[in-house]
């Protein structure tokens, strides 16, 4: 048998999503500032190091082009295409992860020249099969929106009922039975109340603030809860 010929690289690709109520469920990119796809808008990541882990590579792909730490990062699919990236045969890990933008403040260095979120609805062009990528993960979060209370991520944490309902209208790309949706959340009884009110722009009175209550909910998926939107 001939030996096999192989010369394939490798790399990660981080998928980071937040919600920002005005404009609704956005992605991080940044703009390159090495070649191929010299200033063009690309998802963080770059190559894996020799003596890496695939998740030390993507966090720190993410910290040094976009000043971003994540705690929480989901393998989410193996692009490889042949011809996907013109350097050669490169195989790309993508991750995905969802934050509260709110929270950081971005910072471009290393490959990258600016980094911005922009609304998955009204992308740029973008380098390689990111677009792809993209599609790929934002039809994961859809799906998993639905049996996994992972939305609570890219609120405050201390949010309103409205904000909740709002953001899973945005991750559905539907309009919900609002009746029906807090129904099913008081049911499970994960959220906690507090003595808070926050003031509503489209409502004449302030509006009370409440927390996911992460224990309550683990302790109920281990009794076999199944949530489900």
């Amino acid at each position: 048998m001939a030996a096999i010929k192989q010369n394939i690289r490798l790399t990660v690709d981080a998928v980071v999503f937040g919600y920002i109520p005005k404009e609704g469920i956005v992605v991080l990119l940044i703009k390159r500032t090495i070649q191929p796809y010299l200033h063009s808008w690309a998802l963080p990541g770059g190559f894996v190091l020799d003596e890496e882990a695939l998740e030390e590579a993507v966090t720190r792909e993410l910290l040094t082009e976009a000043g971003v730490n994540i705690n929480y990062l989901e393998q989410l699919y193996t692009f490889g295409l042949p011809g996907r990236d013109p350097r050669g045969r490169v195989v790309s890990i993508a991750y995905f992860g969802l934050v509260n933008p709110t929270n950081f403040k971005l910072a471009a260095s290393s490959d990258a020249e600016d980094a911005n979120w922009f609304n998955i609805k009204e992308l740029p062009a973008l380098a390689f099969d990111h677009a792809t990528i993209i599609n790929v993960a934002v039809q994961r979060l859809r799906s998993k929106i639905r049996y996994e209370p992972i939305g609570f991520e890219l609120l405050d944490k201390k949010f309103p009922i409205a904000d909740l309902e709002k953001l899973y209208e945005t991750l559905l790309d539907r309009p919900i039975d609002r009746r029906n949706f807090q129904k099913k959340i008081n049911h499970l009884g994960i959220l906690i109340s507090h003595n808070e009110k926050q003031k509503q722009v489209s409502q004449g009175r302030p509006a009370n603030l409440f927390s996911f209550d992460e224990d309550r909910y683990f302790k109920l998926k281990k009794e076999g809860m199944t949530f489900e939107i």
